[in-house]
């Protein structure tokens, strides 16, 4: 027996050896993350972590043993379970969306003087999340809190349709074409214009709009695959967003989103249904849904 052992006390080794096997669990668990849509095989899983094919068939058949991980009885592939993904679910992240942006919103109000909106994805439409306030008194598509209006109306909107995954967005663009082409401007060559400018830019931006005398700029907010699942929009009088100060107003929205992004929850249930989220208020008081005044 050498001097270390000797030294150890009883049941340090059984730690260490617990502790040193949790990096292993958890490099094959992101291992699975990465085939999740295909199915891993133990010698795939093995090779991509770096172990041999017996340690990590026995780390999979205790993750198994935790519900943590499934086979296919027939292919005899590995995948991450749904009992994992509720567990993630679970844990999420403590802040939802609304509450995460409400101090941006303020922020931002505070800094440019205008107000600022908070809308998020919901099917083919855009729901208005939340909104802080500026001095001036402008009309908006989604009018307050609750307000929808369909993907690609108004710079928020826009915004989100045109950082969706392509195939996402011609779907949208294909549902909602009859939509947009009732406010008389749009046609679908327009549209698509549109939302390659937004996507080239970074942002959607106007100082002039289908609402007279209003004028709006607005980015995506992405998630961690890049999505986008909402947007952060200022609303203005035309006069206040000329081409000298469309660049800062630009800068501090992609600053402020840019943020927002890695902080998502992708389990955040106000994206799955952002309407029904706004039925109370951090506060337990209800909140009214009305409805749009208007397209954006």
């Amino acid at each position: 027996m050498d001097s270390s052992s000797a030294n150890t006390p009883a049941g340090a080794g059984a730690n260490a050896a617990a502790s040193g096997g949790v990096p292993r669990v958890f490099s094959v668990i992101r291992a699975l993350g990465a085939v999740q849509a295909e199915g891993g095989r133990v010698t795939q899983i093995a090779r991509s972590v770096g172990l041999t094919q017996a340690t990590t068939h026995r780390l999979l058949q205790s993750l198994i043993a935790e519900g943590m991980v499934e086979q296919d009885e027939r292919s005899k592939l590995y995948r991450l379970s749904i009992d994992f993904f509720a567990l993630a679910a679970s844990a999420g992240n403590p802040g939802d969306l609304r509450s995460i942006c409400r101090p941006v919103l303020l922020r931002l109000c505070a800094s440019l003087g205008d107000s600022i909106f908070l809308l998020a994805r919901s099917g083919f439409d855009a729901v208005c999340l939340d909104r802080s306030e500026g001095p001036f008194p402008i009309r908006s598509f989604t009018g307050d809190i609750g307000g929808r209006i369909a993907l690609g109306v108004g710079q928020g909107a826009l915004a989100i349709l045109a950082f969706l995954p392509e195939a996402e967005r011609e779907e949208v663009i294909r549902f909602n074409l009859s939509r947009v082409r009732e406010y008389g401007v749009y046609d679908e060559v327009y549209l698509r214009t549109e939302i390659e400018r937004v996507r080239q830019q970074g942002y959607a931006g106007r100082n002039t709009g289908l609402l007279e005398g209003m004028a709006g700029v607005a980015v995506p907010i992405l998630d961690r695959e890049g999505r986008a699942v909402a947007a952060l929009s200022v609303g203005t009088i035309a006069d206040r967003l000329n081409a000298d100060r469309m660049p800062t107003v630009v800068e501090l929205l992609k600053r402020e989103a840019a943020a927002i992004g890695p902080r998502i929850n992708p389990f955040d249930a106000t994206l799955r249904r952002p309407a029904q989220s706004l039925a109370s208020s951090p506060a337990g008081q209800k909140i009214p849904l009305p409805e749009a005044s208007g397209p954006g």
